[in-house]
């Protein structure tokens, strides 16, 4: 057994779909499906049951699910133990956003407890660069939000977020329960700089084009707010300030956390990062 193919059986064990693992895994299906045959002709078990339902695991399956995980994960230690010992066991992350999230923090105390002697070096990113500079090569990996332009990156989910309208206490839409985007029409809504992707900005929008101040970071959208009674959004499990509330906007799509780095990057530290990232997440 490779481990490469194990990467893919993984992948379709954990994703139960050949499709979304096809794209977890950036290459397409039908190489995929051929390689799990070989696996399970390989092993002389079934591995997974496949059904117009869908995929799901066999008792083998679960069996070597474990297996691989922990040979995979052990792979990776070997890899950053090496690294270390040459003196080049660093990872530079790029965060955007909330960096108390409970996820996040999950994240960090499981990637020390792994590779205790790597040192991670952590880059705070404002609203304007959803990928945290990477495209840039300031980081190796980011933990950011999307949507944004992806082309030449990888990237995986972790985690979908409901959004909300931050408004003041003393907006009239401050007492509703939840608000259409209907509702936030006509007025002014936060900017982001000339520059900035334009995925990223449309969906902070709302999907229309709006007015209103130029910010960059949280504190200045939140801040934009009290003195302005601009519009700001925000995912749903984010404290407001005083004098400040969050109303649910029902009809606009989740804020979805997720991990990227350039595509193509081999670095175990960077794969590890990933996997400890999704188990953390989906704690």
């Amino acid at each position: 057994m490779e481990l490469r193919t194990l990467r893919y059986f993984v992948a379709v064990a954990e994703e139960l779909h050949f499709g979304r693992a096809a794209v977890r895994l950036h290459m397409s299906q039908p190489p995929l499906s051929r390689a799990i045959r070989r696996l399970e002709a390989d092993l002389g078990a079934t591995l997974l049951h496949r059904s117009a339902a869908g995929v799901a695991l066999a008792p083998a399956g679960a069996v070597l699910l474990d297996e691989a995980r922990a040979l995979l994960d052990q792979a990776d230690r070997a890899r950053v133990r090496v690294a270390a010992a040459a003196g080049a066991a660093t990872l530079t992350v790029g965060l955007l956003g909330d960096s108390s999230d409970r996820g996040a923090t999950r994240l960090a105390a499981a990637y020390r407890r792994r590779h205790p002697g790597v040192e991670v070096r952590i880059r705070d990113t404002d609203l304007t660069d959803p990928t945290c500079g990477l495209r840039a090569g300031l980081v190796d990996v980011a933990l950011t939000r999307r949507p944004f332009d992806e082309s030449g990156l990888a990237v995986r989910e972790l985690r979908a977020d409901p959004v909300g309208a931050v408004l003041r206490t003393d907006d009239p839409l401050a007492g509703s329960d939840r608000l259409k985007l209907a509702d936030l029409a006509g007025r002014r809504w936060f900017q982001f700089p000339d520059g900035t992707d334009r995925i990223w900005q449309s969906y902070w929008n709302g999907g229309e084009p709006r007015e209103g101040p130029v910010v960059r970071a949280v504190q200045e959208c939140l801040q934009a707010v009290l003195w302005n009674g601009t519009v700001g959004m925000t995912p749903l499990g984010h404290r407001p300030p005083e004098q400040l509330a969050v109303i649910p906007v029902v009809d606009m799509a989740p804020s979805r956390v997720a991990v990227a780095w350039q595509e193509g990057d081999a670095n175990p530290l960077i794969r590890s990062f990933v996997e400890i990232a999704a188990a953390a997440y989906r704690d």
